[in-house]
């Protein structure tokens, strides 16, 4: 099948189907929002937690990176015992899928801030809190927001296949289109996943250069 017949395909499906591919856009950015919600809310407090208290690093990291391991689809699997077929198993999978990233990166960015500068800090009279607060989160700002960004983009993708679980979004129109043999159907739903993950990126790089201090900029 030549390119032009693809996009020729394209074209038919996006007039047959315009509305149906605005609200699973819809839904995979719900899914994508609540997802990221939650693990940029608990990956950064274990961050924070973990350069608190050594012991629990490997544990969490170790814990984080299993779930980072194990494929997409059989997490998906396994959380439907729990939640059932649906969103909420497509939530709950995704935002173990996007952890690692934003553990990671938080506990990096909090641990490479200059000792001295902490030091300095405290000696100013600061309690442990606002030296967190207002020389270590600022300072470690960069790094975190690159983590959230990969978390980000990883999850666009990995969200299309909630259409596996009945949880819809634009995962649909690839299956759909895998199982009728449509590439059409299939780009369907790839592009606007991409448009999706480039506009998530886009946004958090203005945030990240938005929350930098400016002595880093």
């Amino acid at each position: 099948m030549n390119k032009l017949t693809i996009w020729q395909q394209l074209v038919e499906q996006s007039q047959m189907r315009w509305k149906e591919v605005l609200e699973a856009t819809s839904v995979h950015i719900q899914l994508v929002f609540f997802s990221m919600l939650i693990a940029i809310v608990l990956g950064i407090t274990l961050g924070i937690i973990i350069t608190r208290v050594p012991k629990l690093t490997t544990i969490v990291l170790g814990g984080a990176g299993v779930m980072q391991t194990i494929p997409s689809l059989a997490l998906l699997g396994f959380m439907i015992p729990i939640f059932g077929i649906g969103v909420k198993t497509a939530i709950a999978a995704l935002f173990l899928y996007s952890l690692l990233p934003i553990i990671r990166n938080t506990y990096t960015g909090i641990k490479d801030v200059d000792k001295a500068t902490t030091e300095a800090a405290k000696g100013m009279g600061m309690t442990s809190m606002q030296v967190l607060l207002k020389v270590e989160l600022p300072l470690a700002i960069p790094v975190i927001m690159a983590g959230i960004r990969t978390a980000a983009v990883i999850n666009v993708g990995t969200a299309t296949l909630a259409a596996f679980i009945g949880a819809g979004g634009l995962g649909d129109f690839i299956f759909l289109g895998i199982t009728r043999g449509i590439d059409g159907l299939i780009l369907l739903g790839a592009i606007p996943a991409a448009i999706l993950a480039i506009i998530l990126e886009t946004l958090f790089s203005g945030i990240e250069r938005w929350t930098t201090p400016k002595g880093l900029k």
